[in-house]
């Protein structure tokens, strides 16, 4: 089956999104290195078709992400069509606990901000000298603003948002692609774990065709579920001394 991406990386493969997005890719012809840390649960996606070729990788190990990932930028042949920077942590607590925990804010940093420019510092030299390549960029509407509860993941999610808008406009000359997938709640593993109510909450399967669709069409930003997540986005430009009411009325509300 031909498609516009002949090869895809996608990053935070064995889990979540970031696994069905794999299949789903495969599904369409596309040939997928699916990397991750669990060499277990790649195994077992990789069963599922010829087209995912399994990769343990750890995005925050710059040295070794280098050599393990000579697989793409030693053989032009290799080199990804698609690149989906997805893997991530959600690392969920209140300020008064920050000491106890200043170890997750490290951590969240560390993969979700700096685990995306290692990837980054690898691939852009040789999309730039190929002169073309699609990058997506896996945020979060938390990004938007400063939430409660999330003082080691929205800032991450914040730098995220900003570093594609930066991509955008300076790769485009190249003639890259940038992408920002920005999600609401999603169903997942991951989310299963939260204790607070997530609002619009979709399935992985709505979110797997949300994010493939607005990636075929080369859409900038893929926002979702879109009531929701354009709830969140007004409040990005709404005044602080509004957004402080609000946040103080609805979401501390008892």
């Amino acid at each position: 089956m031909s498609h516009k991406w002949k090869s895809a990386w996608v990053t935070g493969a064995s889990s979540g999104i970031g696994r069905n997005l794999s299949i789903a890719l495969a599904k369409k012809g596309v040939k997928v290195f699916a990397s991750a840390r669990r060499e277990d649960r790649l195994s077992e996606i990789s069963k599922m078709s010829e087209n995912i070729i399994p990769l343990v990788m750890d995005v925050t190990d710059e040295k070794k992400l280098i050599k393990d990932t000579k697989i793409f930028t030693e053989s032009t042949h290799n080199l990804p069509d698609l690149i989906i920077l997805n893997a991530g942590i959600s690392r969920l607590f209140t300020v008064d606990n920050l000491d106890q925990n200043y170890n997750l804010v490290k951590e969240s940093i560390d993969i979700n901000y700096f685990g995306v420019m290692n990837c980054l510092k690898i691939i852009i030299p040789h999309f730039i000298k190929r002169k073309s390549g699609h990058i997506a960029i896996m945020a979060s509407v938390a990004g938007y603003r400063g939430l409660p509860n999330s003082i080691a993941y929205s800032p991450t999610k914040a730098a995220l948002i900003n570093l594609a808008e930066v991509l955008k406009s300076e790769l485009r000359q190249y003639g890259i692609t940038v992408s920002l997938i920005n999600p609401g709640f999603v169903d997942t593993d991951a989310s299963k774990v939260n204790k607070f109510p997530m609002p619009s909450m979709v399935s992985i399967e709505y979110a797997t065709k949300k994010i493939i669709s607005g990636l075929e069409k080369s859409k900038y930003e893929i926002i979702f579920p879109f009531f929701f997540g354009l709830v969140l986005k007004m409040l990005r430009i709404m005044p602080n001394s509004l957004y402080f009411y609000f946040i103080n009325k609805m979401i501390w509300k008892k």
